[in-house]
């Protein structure tokens, strides 16, 4: 039987929406950074050699240059002023994440509520700001050894330097903001609307390169099925569920007794969701990056390790899967899914598992619960981010139909709908409250009192 939240969220309609005017706030909001992001893609880094940069991409598209386009919604095959995208955000909350669960003082202000929270995200701005230096050092160091700079030198590299730094900082603030006051996680919303940006020019030079013969047409067709089946796949997998009863017991409240009550805890099979892709493809996008645009000036280590860890090689797809394994366990239970809170909360509220103690034996079964279903959502994340790449890799196809594009693409919209519902059931709520409450009113003020019976 449908739950009351359920039946809600089954009626809603255009009118409803319409009616949601914080909503709707939120949503102009949101495009409104959105857009202020897309247009900053086409704003260059001063000193480069624009047509010595795109003979480069048109070359590098297709293969390497492409994955990178991806991540930073085609901002680094333009050498925009976000061209390092949101990656080092993200490289620097893996890091601060890992030395949470590891340092006790972190783990100590981890718990301290909201104070402890802001001073974790300071530390994460800071490594993101280390991070970005790094990167946007080397990457000018690249752009000089592959000659797309029109004067190399130190004013050369400072100016790439600080423009690359105050974009990535600038997109994560607008990616907090969306968060705090739009719809959804900012930054995986940066991301799927870089990936969607591309895919009209990834789907033109596909069929253009059918056209020429490069790609045979059962390879299209055979791409277009795989697409199709991979996002029904992603979509069954993201709303499987793995639920456990909770039983509360009899409660007495004045004179009356009420019946203990039976619910569910529902555990998602892939609880960390797309992250554990986008934290996997930040490590290996660094080597990559220097590489592309260094183009044969890159040393011996550097050579030896594209050598193995290349695109489509086996050490690098041995290396992706562990790593996408590896961040579906440690986010699941760092961030997603903490079994000693959900233990904890369920001994406050009188909940408690059927045949299970409350308390650390209850912690211990959803840790052996969620231990067991991750082993199919990390095979799930693994086989879909990689047999696209072994696909591209074979058949020489775009990079944009590869698994982990689709899964952030499937994963982001689904979780968009669910905050825009829960935002409208939120306002149907409120709607119902306020009408009780006039109804309560109208009824009070609606007895008249009794006249005495005039004297004639």
């Amino acid at each position: 039987m449908a739950s009351a939240a359920e039946q809600m969220a089954a009626n809603l309609s255009w009118s409803a929406f319409g009616k949601a005017t914080e909503l709707r706030q939120r949503i102009w909001f949101t495009i409104g950074l959105l857009i202020i992001y897309r247009l900053g893609t086409y704003i260059p880094v001063p000193g480069i050699d624009g047509a010595a940069l795109r003979n480069f991409m048109d070359q590098a598209q297709a293969g390497i240059g492409g994955i990178l386009s991806m991540f930073t919604g085609g901002a680094l095959g333009r050498m925009g002023v976000f061209a390092l995208g949101i990656m080092p955000y993200i490289s620097a909350s893996i890091i601060v994440q890992l030395l949470t669960s590891m340092v006790p003082s972190l783990e100590q202000l981890k718990k301290e509520g909201e104070q402890g929270r802001k001073k974790i995200n300071q530390y994460t701005r800071y490594g993101t700001v280390a991070l970005a230096l790094f990167q946007a050092y080397g990457l000018a160091k690249s752009l000089e050894a592959g000659g797309l700079a029109h004067d190399p030198g130190l004013f050369f590299q400072a100016s790439v330097v600080i423009t690359l730094v105050g974009g990535t900082m600038f997109l994560m603030w607008l990616g907090e903001q969306i968060t705090a006051r739009g719809i959804g996680n900012g930054i995986s919303l940066i991301i799927f609307v870089g990936i969607v940006a591309e895919i009209p020019a990834a789907l033109a030079s596909f069929f253009a390169q059918g056209r020429s013969g490069a790609i045979s047409t059962p390879v299209i067709l055979g791409v277009i099925v795989m697409v199709v089946a991979v996002i029904a796949f992603v979509v069954f997998m993201e709303r499987a569920l793995r639920k456990i009863r909770i039983q509360y017991p009899r409660r007495q409240v004045g004179m009356k007794i009420y019946d203990g009550q039976s619910s569910h805890l529902p555990i998602k099979v892939n609880p960390a969701g797309v992250i554990p892709a986008i934290f996997a493809s930040s490590l290996l996008l660094l080597p990559i990056t220097i590489s592309t645009f260094s183009g044969n000036q890159t040393g011996p280590i550097m050579s030896t390790i594209l050598a193995y860890f290349g695109p489509g090689q086996p050490l690098y797809l041995i290396f992706f899967a562990g790593m996408i394994v590896f961040f579906a366990y440690f986010y699941t239970h760092n961030v997603s899914f903490k079994s000693d809170d959900v233990a904890e909360n369920l001994k406050n509220q009188g909940g408690f598992v059927p045949g299970i103690r409350p308390g650390k034996r209850t912690e211990e079964y959803l840790d052996y619960v969620v231990n067991r279903v991750l082993v199919i959502g990390a095979a799930y994340l693994a086989a879909v981010c990689l047999l696209p790449e072994i696909i591209r890799h074979q058949w020489s196809v775009p990079f944009y139909f590869g698994g982990t594009s689709v899964l952030i693409v499937v994963s982001v919209t689904m979780d968009t709908i669910n905050q825009v519902q829960s935002h409208l059931l939120a306002h149907q709520y409120e709607g119902l409250i306020e009408k009780s409450q006039l109804r309560g009113k109208r009824k009070e003020g609606s007895a008249k009192p009794r006249r005495a019976p005039s004297r004639r």
